[in-house]
């Protein structure tokens, strides 16, 4: 939703609109109205003052599905487990959340204090690589752009890497893989500065940044010690196993941090599938807002990686699937990171249950499910244009 009319391209509309005084016409620009919601089949108008915003039905639809979906998955996952705990109790033993010890049910300490953290940590870092994913995506136009494509996820782990291997202070691992992320995005913004940040030249040279950090990354594992390269390879891979409330606010801590700007984002996004001479007639500035889009998803993106590692394919997956559930023309903020949630804590349910008592990390098993995602894009897209 957004808090003004927003132009689109041919076979698109705006899916929020708001109407107030309006104000002059700048030279260059179009005077925007207000639009009537009966000629937009499918959307809802919801007022807040002088605020109208209109919605699209299916979102609010798909946003609550999604919800239900998230609140079962974590259900269950606070459930399953050695020992094993009824769902009635899971949700006994949550309402005992904060209370003194010995006060509640016998499942407390399984559920609120050994198995609750890591599931919130992957609700919040499923939710973050979503929506990172949904504003890289609509900066670059490509449905194949995601932070561990671009270069962010290379960066934050070349760092950690040199961290690991060398003995550094567990303390620094994080502020660390942090700097990396975001020197390895300021590479890339450089490198597809030109021309205004357009969206072929900057996947281009995330790509290319990010293969040339991956190739240093194996340079020094393969000289480390071999346990500080596995200890490396396993945060290479991201998990979740021994973390949790720590981890989860720092990133809560970054997205309420980031807010205005995700609000900002969320109505951005309706101009960005633009192309730039309509979008400055239209008195926009898509270079700056390309710009911006492009630095809360890495903000975003270095932070998640910096706490558990590199799960990939997240903020490749989630935005995608989330556009076709809403089936609108880019990827929806919110429904992103619902997708994005239910994906990391279904799959670290499956790397704790599937193989126990063997866990596995949780980014394997969401490059399970990115790879043949990956392939199905490859496919379709060579479908359309043969």
């Amino acid at each position: 939703m957004s808090a003004r009319t927003t132009p689109t391209t041919s076979g698109g509309d705006p899916t929020a609109t708001a109407t107030g005084t309006p104000g002059p016409v700048r030279p260059g620009s179009a005077r925007l109205h207000a639009i009537d919601p009966l000629l937009l089949p499918g959307r809802l108008l919801l007022h807040a003052g002088r605020i109208r915003l209109l919605v699209r039905r299916r979102s609010i639809l798909v946003a609550a599905v999604l919800l239900i979906l998230l609140a079962g998955a974590m259900v269950l996952s606070l459930s399953l487990g050695t020992p094993y705990v009824a769902p009635v109790d899971v949700l006994h033993s949550l309402r005992n959340l904060g209370a003194p010890d010995g006060a509640g049910t016998p499942y407390d300490l399984v559920v609120n204090k050994l198995r609750l953290p890591r599931v919130v940590l992957a609700v919040a870092v499923g939710a973050a690589f979503g929506i990172a994913g949904t504003l890289i995506q609509s900066v670059a136009r490509n449905p194949l752009a995601s932070p561990d494509v671009i270069g962010i996820t290379q960066g934050a782990g070349l760092v950690a890497t040199v961290a690991l291997t060398t003995g550094a202070s567990a303390a620094i691992l994080a502020p660390s893989a942090l700097v990396g992320g975001l020197l390895a995005a300021a590479a890339v913004f450089v490198l597809g500065a030109r021309h205004g940040l357009a969206a072929q030249r900057f996947v281009l040279a995330g790509v290319a940044v990010a293969i040339a950090l991956r190739a240093v990354t194996e340079v020094v594992m393969l000289s480390a010690d071999p346990i500080d390269g596995q200890r490396a390879q396993i945060w290479l891979v991201g998990t979740l196993a021994g973390k949790g409330w720590t981890e989860a606010g720092w990133i809560a801590l970054t997205l309420l941090v980031l807010l205005p700007a995700l609000l900002w984002a969320g109505w951005a996004l309706h101009s960005s599938a633009l192309d730039d001479d309509t979008a400055r007639g239209l008195g926009l500035r898509p270079t700056a807002r390309r710009v911006g889009l492009a630095g809360v998803g890495v903000l975003v993106a270095a932070m998640v990686t910096a706490q558990v590692g590199a799960v990939d394919f997240v903020a490749l997956v989630a935005p995608q699937v989330a556009r076709r559930l809403v089936r609108s023309e880019r990827p929806p903020l919110l429904c992103a990171a619902l997708v994005g949630a239910l994906l990391v804590v279904l799959a670290d349910l499956a790397g704790r249950r599937l193989f126990a008592p063997t866990q596995l990390p949780a980014g394997v098993l969401t490059a399970a499910i990115g790879g043949p995602y990956l392939l199905f894009l490859l496919v379709r897209g060579r479908r359309r244009n043969p």
